[in-house]
């Protein structure tokens, strides 16, 4: 079914490392003409190049998913090089695992900034775009802890996935019918996610549990999957792990 990927623009936030990158680079190998968002130029410029010179459609914008008007711009920058915009992951992320009695009211709002806000944006961004268009598809990047909470330690970062999957569920009742929405939740994959938390006993524990990882172009398949379903077919959830992984 890669033929219902060929020629589709997707925008990907969050993709200059782990799943984004990994995810833009399966996607343009089927076709899709991919806009990257993230705040490291450098890497942007670098994924879009390795892309373009194997004979893909890339572009990119430095993109802070924490302002909604980067995002809209993100979007913009999709519509005017395409002419359309077909899906939009809201992929960007950050995982700062630390005991609750820690206190860590900055990285609370850091988490509640980029994973929940920073998706809201990206359907503020898109939505309208969509609806004109009558079509259109939202992808929302969650976790497993967004399934089941992950403690002690991940108290907070569970709530903002929590919130991504409750999202995701209201947006598809309220726009569904021509508008897909899908939400992945992966478990351990290969990213810089794991490197978010600055509690040194929390961090330690994250890098021994990372070590089942699996790669992150697992979830670019599990993407694909579902975006080059046809059309009357929305896959809502998609939840992944390592086949060691019991949490």
């Amino acid at each position: 079914m890669s033929q219902n990927i060929a020629g589709k623009t997707v925008v990907i936030t969050g993709a200059s490392s782990g799943l984004g990158e990994a995810t833009a680079y399966h996607l343009a190998s089927l076709g899709a003409n991919v806009v990257l968002g993230a705040r490291r130029e450098d890497k942007l410029q670098q994924i879009a190049a390795t892309i373009e010179a194997k004979g893909g459609q890339a572009a990119y914008l430095v993109t802070d998913v924490t302002k909604a008007n980067e995002v809209k711009a993100l979007v913009d920058l999709a519509v005017s090089r395409f002419g359309k915009l077909d899906v939009i992951i809201n992929n960007a992320g950050l995982m700062s695992i630390a005991p609750i009695s820690e206190l860590k009211t900055d990285e609370w709002d850091r988490m509640i900034d980029i994973n929940i806000k920073g998706v809201l944006y990206g359907i503020a961004a898109a939505l309208p775009v969509f609806e004109q268009q009558q079509s259109g598809h939202f992808i929302n990047i969650s976790s497993v802890a967004g399934f089941k909470v992950f403690s002690p330690g991940g108290t907070v970062y569970s709530g903002t996935k929590f919130a991504v999957r409750a999202i995701s569920e209201g947006l598809r009742h309220e726009v569904g019918g021509a508008i897909r929405t899908t939400t992945i939740l992966p478990g351990a994959v290969d990213s810089e996610l794991k490197h978010g938390s600055s509690h040194q006993q929390s961090a330690e524990f994250v890098g021994n549990f990372y070590q089942i990882a699996i790669p992150a172009d697992s979830v670019a398949r599990a993407v694909a999957y579902a975006i080059e379903q046809p059309k009357d077919v929305d896959i809502n959830e998609i939840v992944l792990r390592p086949t060691v992984q019991d949490f």
